[in-house]
């Protein structure tokens, strides 16, 4: 038995019956000559048995269609293959559609360059675990080294790209259309839509559609109950506004009319989550189906309300309000594979806990997508206040490289009686093209927003969900669907989990092979002395520039720190004594900020964060340097690309003809090299996050003692109480909180300047000294296998180039 077939196995969730096909030795030859009577012996149970049947016949047609020349049991290792591009457009057969639809067939070309991955991964998988067999049962440090980097060759990066968009802007519709599936989201037409994060991403463990239910925990929904009650008690005599509106059917759409009459005790009871047990377990509900339609018709009551238009006696029990995330897996969705689609809400969540999963998500955006109707693009206040608040959790504070702002319905136009379809078109074209340069002048407005993103991070996009599906005016192309289906292709192609693995495993086969070899003692004595005087050399190139970059944020911070100083009463003014508010509707807004922690998140409108507001000028007075210091845009990489430059020159070393015994070991450092580079950038791009919101999470924290005691005023009074115990704090406070936001920032500044150059030098040592001090008498020859994957990984290569080249055509 090989991988091939222990994957299939796994993919195609049987996993349970791996031990049976191993001991009759079916391999990957022999699984396409399996006929119904071998399958019915192997598998047994008239279930699994129909499953595996169905998967095998899809197998084979895959690559009958793939290639039809070739007989159905390739195995060699390395099949040679013309070069394959990903030219076309990659369009997805979308579930429950006509033949007609214009995303029905996927090109053979696509198809074709992932079968020869699949190939290709299975068989260096199979060589890597062979070797794993044929090492030495040894605890020596080059064997315990070897062990551990097979086992861990695998990896998956993942994708993030954000959605975002008011109720009925399209973006259910939008992320249908591009990932092929018709009826996976329901529209917002349906029904109203709630403060739930969705994610879609792509379920490669089985043909089911899945769904995992993330919610709250007991304690949290607790808490909420608590907060829920304490508002709508203190507005129980006030002008009942949208927020009151939103409180009442988070309770009514969970409880019916019985949170009326109850304490927030008495609705923790479980006879109210019965049908919930989960939730009370604190896990995840698993849900799985065999379509889209059938996963999303049982999804409505987590992530929706009933629509208010039904009869209220008829209104069944929805559960939004207790769920964190919901996660759907579509199976065998190739623009799904490294990536993520996610479906966010607009500005955050009052719930504590969905609101950090909020934020953790916003910042591991790699791209966002901004959905507005094209008829109000440019206009549309909620979509561009979205971009507003979360521009510095994108930016500085996350790790976003593009923006896409998406009209959708762009075929929305009123026909004329004398004008043709090809007239039609003309007129929806030009009507796109001007929304397009309507949105770029509102883009170019923004201030604030620029100072996190260039113009050359944002993109327009025109679409139209409905004529992509069933053409009737406009082209595919027209629709613009095919530019985000290739948008998603591409980062997937980015992040392509043959060729990581494949380098990897080139890697370590040529430390095993160089390792093994007895030839050439002394110019490996003169190659390490060499390379730990170049290692000491180059630490010294990334460390000088880090320190001048942590005194120039030394420079930015106490200068913030001064005109903190000297702002922060005007900001308390602001903040205590906002001139559009009177003071019944003020008291109502400051009670729910002290009650969390300075913050109040709206369902509409902009949010209110007190903490922020103080921390503004310090913001301000690093943001161009740490910009400057971790780009999200281009390819400098971080501390002014001192990481990225960073080389031992084994390249230089391998052109020398007294280093040709040494050459494999400096390819294995020419790697592992590139690897530590790899796994520093990802450790900055995660560190800069926390690091940035450092200043803000101080100043809470100062902050945190005066909202606790003014929360507990209540009766006559309650606003000017609340007002003074805030200013007589920040007084006191405000000599001491803005340098301890900056001593804060500063010191993990430092200790990542400490990490990377300790993970450089000790992981670059170790390499050296694996590659050129350790006696190697026991390791196996591995030239064979060295030269089968240097195919492999040569032919992979090809294929991303061509890929490269096709990616070359610009999306926008």
């Amino acid at each position: 038995m090989d991988d091939f077939v222990r994957n299939k196995l796994t993919e195609w969730n049987l996993s349970e019956w791996i031990q049976t096909f191993k001991d009759h030795k079916v391999d990957k030859e022999s699984l396409y000559c399996l006929e119904d009577h071998h399958i019915a012996a192997l598998i047994p149970i008239v279930g699994p048995q129909s499953t595996f049947q169905k998967r095998l016949s899809l197998l084979k047609e895959e690559q009958n269609t793939t290639n039809p020349e070739t007989s159905e049991a390739s195995v060699e290792v390395c099949p040679s293959t013309s070069k394959t591009n990903d030219k076309g457009k990659r369009k997805l057969d979308l579930q429950g559609e006509s033949s007609q639809s214009p995303a029905r067939k996927q090109p053979r070309e696509d198809i074709q360059g992932t079968y020869t991955e699949e190939v290709i991964l299975s068989d260096v998988k199979n060589i890597m675990s062979c070797v794993l067999d044929i090492l030495p049962d040894q605890d020596d440090k080059l064997n315990k080294f070897l062990k551990n980097n097979i086992k861990h060759l695998e990896t998956d990066k993942r994708e993030v790209v954000g959605v975002f968009g008011r109720t009925g802007a399209g973006k259910s519709s939008l992320i249908n259309a591009v990932i092929g599936e018709k009826d996976l989201l329901p529209s917002g037409s349906i029904s109203a839509c709630t403060s739930v994060m969705i994610k879609v991403e792509a379920n490669m463990r089985n043909s089911k559609y899945e769904a995992e239910i993330e919610f709250i925990t007991k304690e949290e929904w607790k808490e909420e109950l608590w907060t829920l009650f304490n508002f709508l008690g203190d507005n129980e005599n006030q002008e009942k506004d949208e927020d009151y509106e939103d409180s009442v059917e988070k309770l009514s759409v969970l409880y019916g009319e019985e949170w009326r009459n109850n304490s927030p005790e008495n609705l923790l009871d479980k006879k109210y989550f019965k049908e919930i047990p989960k939730f009370l377990n604190s896990k995840s509900k698993i849900l799985r189906c065999d379509t889209a339609k059938e996963l999303s018709a049982k999804l409505v009551k987590y992530t929706r309300s009933e629509s208010k238009e039904e009869d209220a006696k008829d209104v069944k029990r929805c559960y939004w309000s207790l769920v964190k995330c919901v996660t759907f897996r579509v199976p065998n969705n190739r623009l799904l594979q490294h990536v993520t689609l996610v479906d966010l809400p607009g500005n955050g969540d009052r719930n504590k806990s969905r609101d950090r999963m909020w934020k953790k998500l916003v910042g591991s955006c790699s791209t966002v997508w901004i959905v507005a109707e094209i008829n109000r693009a440019a206009s549309e206040k909620e979509s561009w206040e979205i971009l507003e608040e979360s521009c510095s959790l994108m930016g500085n504070g996350g790790e976003c490289q593009q923006i896409h702002f998406i009209c959708t319905k762009s075929d929305h136009f009123e026909d004329s009686d004398d004008q043709s379809a090809a007239g039609v078109r003309a007129q929806i074209l030009k009507q796109n093209e001007q929304a397009k340069t309507k949105v770029r002048a509102q883009f170019s407005k923004l201030k604030e927003v620029k100072k996190q993103f260039s113009e050359d991070c944002f993109k327009v996009f025109t679409v139209s969900s409905k004529e992509f599906l069933k053409t009737k005016r406009l082209d595919p192309d027209d629709t613009e669907i095919p530019k985000l289906q290739k948008f998603l292709q591409d980062l997937n192609d980015w992040h392509s989990e043959t060729l990581n693995y494949v380098s990897g495993a080139r890697r370590i086969l040529s430390l095993i092979q160089g390792a093994s070899s007895r030839e050439g003692a002394d110019i490996k004595t003169t190659v390490c002395k060499e390379l730990e005087k170049k290692l000491s050399h180059e630490l010294d190139k990334v460390r000088e520039p880090m320190e001048e970059t942590l005194m120039a944020f030394e420079r930015c911070l106490s200068e913030g720190v001064e005109t903190s100083k000297s702002s922060c009463y005007k900001v308390l003014k602001s903040v205590l004594y906002p001139t559009k508010k009177d003071g019944g509707a003020f008291h109502r807004i400051l009670k729910c900020v002290v009650q969390n922690g300075g913050i109040l998140k709206t369902n509409k409108g902009k949010s209110i964060n007190f903490n922020m507001r103080f921390t503004s000028c310090l913001i301000e007075s690093i943001d161009e340097e740490f910009k400057k210091t971790f780009p999200n845009e281009g390819n400098s990489g971080p501390f002014n690309g001192v990481i990225n430059t960073f080389s031992l020159g084994t390249e230089k070393l391998m052109m020398k003809k007294e280093c040709e015994n040494v050459k494999l070991q400096l390819t294995f450092l020419k790697t592992e090299e590139e690897k530590m580079k790899t796994k520093l950038n990802k450790l900055i791009r995660e560190r800069k996050k926390t690091i940035y919101s450092s200043l803000t999470t101080t100043i809470e924290e100062t902050m945190k003692p005066c909202y606790d005691r003014a929360k507990e005023f209540k009766g006559e009074g309650t606003l000017t109480n609340m007002r003074e115990i805030i200013e007589i704090h920040v007084h006191v406070s405000k000599d001491v909180m803005f340098a301890q936001a900056k001593d804060a920032m500063m010191k993990q500044l430092r200790d990542l300047k400490l990490e990377i150059l300790e993970k450089l030098e000790s992981t670059m040592q170790e390499s050296i000294e694996l590659s050129l001090k350790t006696d190697g008498d026991s390791i196996p020859d591995v030239s064979e296998e060295l030269e089968k994957v240097n195919n492999s990984y040569n032919e992979l290569k090809r294929t991303t180039e061509s890929r490269d080249d096709d990616a070359t055509l610009c999306i926008d």
